[in-house]
């Protein structure tokens, strides 16, 4: 196997392109430009275009390269085709020493492919999350399993993540438990202090994100139907920043529109959207990212999904998977609302994703690879090898 010294510093390209993936890797790549031992490359494929770059300025992170393949409604399998595309170009005209990817979106698992192809080693933040079930959510569950086959280092975010990885055969000297980097930036902008909340009133503050692709249709449907007779109680203010996708608004809108205690907006940017978790009393979702954001800020999040690859937040009590029927959708909420104990318990829950540290374990692990002392503050002096050719993921 041939090898190549590389003496400058490693040319990392992260490549993103939803928001919930900007969130995540925007604190290693703001720590990676702070480092002379690194180079950081942002890709982004425009997978959540309008709602993307502007939020990436916001967050300090520059983009290097951005593709444009989105179209209305498109089928997976064209998105695919032409993410795998576009980024191999990428890869092949920049040559970089690893690709970082995040997650389990189209984007995430096609990164990942273009990288594989090209023989560049991968790195995989959040990597382990498991719900056990192929379809559900779909197609996430099997682009996470998908990249755990491609991947030489694996960042999970909790142990039980990381022994999902060496059960399915990944030798642990590649799996690393670093806490979820999802916590380091909404620590770092609230420390920005440059959000502005929702909210308006001393209400009840509910918040509430529906997008996932298995809830479209009749199911989110009748969780409007719940939505609206929460807030018709009287003593609750919801806040609901609307998807952009069509599906979504064809399934929520007409229930939800023109409620007196319903504020329906346009997606926030992470800033105002960080400010109104914040803000809020009760979290009502089927994300998976604000799973692990609410408990940070002691928020109870009732989970509107049938399963989650987040179990640590529901065995904690931070979280509760209610699922998709309208009766318990109502039922949870109410039970929160009314029941000051019950809603302290999850209050206090605490976080079992992180301490805001993940990306300095990343930064450390990465340098350590690669050959450099991450204290070491001479970019000249990374030293460390380049590798080619089939199944050369070692950086030794």
């Amino acid at each position: 196997m041939s090898a190549d010294l590389i003496t400058a510093p490693v040319r990392a390209m992260l490549v993103l392109g939803t928001r919930p993936e900007a969130i995540k890797l925007a604190p290693v790549a703001r720590a990676m430009a702070l480092s002379p031992l690194f180079e950081p490359l942002v890709v982004t494929t425009g997978q959540h275009r309008e709602m993307l770059h502007q939020m990436l300025d916001l967050l300090r992170v520059p983009v290097h390269s951005q593709l444009d393949v989105m179209r209305d409604r498109q089928q997976l399998s064209t998105l695919t085709a032409r993410l795998v595309d576009g980024l191999g170009e990428v890869v092949r005209a920049e040559r970089p020493d690893l690709v970082i990817v995040q997650g389990d979106t189209t984007t995430a698992l096609t990164g990942a492919l273009a990288a594989f192809y090209e023989r560049i080693p991968i790195a995989h933040v959040e990597a382990g999350l498991r719900t056990g079930v192929l379809d559900n959510p779909f197609p996430e569950e099997l682009n996470r399993r998908l990249i755990g086959r491609m991947a030489r280092w694996h960042f999970a975010p909790t142990q039980r993540a990381a022994d999902h990885l060496t059960a399915e055969g990944v030798p642990g000297a590649e799996v690393f438990t670093t806490g979820n980097t999802v916590i380091d930036n909404l620590l770092w902008v609230l420390e920005e202090g440059t959000g502005r909340s929702l909210f308006r009133t001393r209400l009840r503050r509910v918040l509430v994100t529906l997008h996932r692709r298995e809830n479209q249709g009749a199911v989110m449907r009748s969780m409007s139907r719940a939505l609206r007779r929460l807030a018709d109680r009287g003593d609750v203010e919801m806040v609901l920043p609307l998807h952009k996708s069509p599906a979504v608004r064809e399934a929520l809108l007409p229930e939800l529109t023109g409620h007196p205690h319903i504020e329906i907006t346009e997606p926030l940017g992470y800033l105002d959207f960080s400010a109104t978790l914040a803000a809020c009393d009760l979290v009502l979702t089927d994300s998976g990212g604000i799973q692990e954001e609410a408990p940070t800020l002691g928020k109870p999040a009732l989970v509107l999904r049938t399963t989650t690859e987040r179990p640590e937040a529901v065995e904690a009590g931070a979280a509760r998977l209610v699922g998709t029927e309208p009766e318990a959708i109502l039922e949870a909420a109410v039970h929160l609302l009314d029941d000051p104990a019950a809603y302290a318990r999850m209050a206090t829950a605490g976080n079992p994703f992180g301490d805001g540290h993940a990306t300095d374990r990343i930064i450390a692990q990465l340098a350590e690879d690669f050959g450099a002392d991450p204290d070491d503050g001479d970019a000249a002096e990374l030293v460390t090898t380049r590798t080619e050719g089939p199944g050369s993921y070692s950086t030794a």
